[in-house]
């Protein structure tokens, strides 16, 4: 519980340096949240999580802010089973694991109506170009991870929030 529960408490001082936070933080799960392709796994493996994104999911919730899942995937079964296994699921309030043709444009419209919250008060983590072009288009500040999620990550990630929270939002 050591490097988890620390994690949690540097998240919570980094998240408590900004005084603009997003409302919702949606975050990719293949090579974002753990280190493989679901489609290329068992539901019978235990799967593992990157090292700081339990921490960091838990600081989330202990700050108020909703997480959600936007993955593009063509076994939701897998990914929702790993969730299970890794005792997370129920932390998201929106779930979108889907196969998409059009990027993550698609999840992002699910999850703007069911949440309600404005794509300027999101904050999105993902480890492909294509899926965070297309999203910091509709305005979701969005963030490269190549080593998945990580401190450094949500640190950059708020830090361009609160930068993109300062500008007239040019969508409306």
């Amino acid at each position: 519980m050591g490097d988890e529960s620390r994690v949690r408490e540097e998240a919570l001082g980094i998240l408590g340096l900004f005084q603009v936070l997003p409302r919702l933080v949606v975050f990719d799960l293949d090579y974002a949240l753990w280190p493989f392709y679901c489609d290329c796994r068992s539901k019978r493996e235990m799967p593992s999580l990157y090292p700081h994104a339990k921490g960091i999911l838990y600081a989330l919730k202990d700050k108020g802010i909703d997480i959600a899942i936007a993955s593009r995937s063509p076994t939701p079964d897998i990914a929702k089973t790993f969730l299970n296994k890794l005792e997370i699921q129920s932390m998201f309030v929106a779930q979108e694991i889907f196969s998409s043709w059009t990027h993550k444009t698609d999840h992002f419209q699910r999850i703007h109506r069911r949440t309600e919250v404005p794509y300027k008060s999101m904050l999105f983590f993902d480890d492909e170009d294509r899926n965070i072009e297309a999203v910091s288009q509709m305005g979701v500040t969005s963030i490269l991870v190549n080593n998945g999620v990580n401190l450094g990550a949500l640190r950059l990630g708020l830090t361009n929030f609160t930068r993109n929270s300062a500008t007239p939002d040019r969508n409306k």
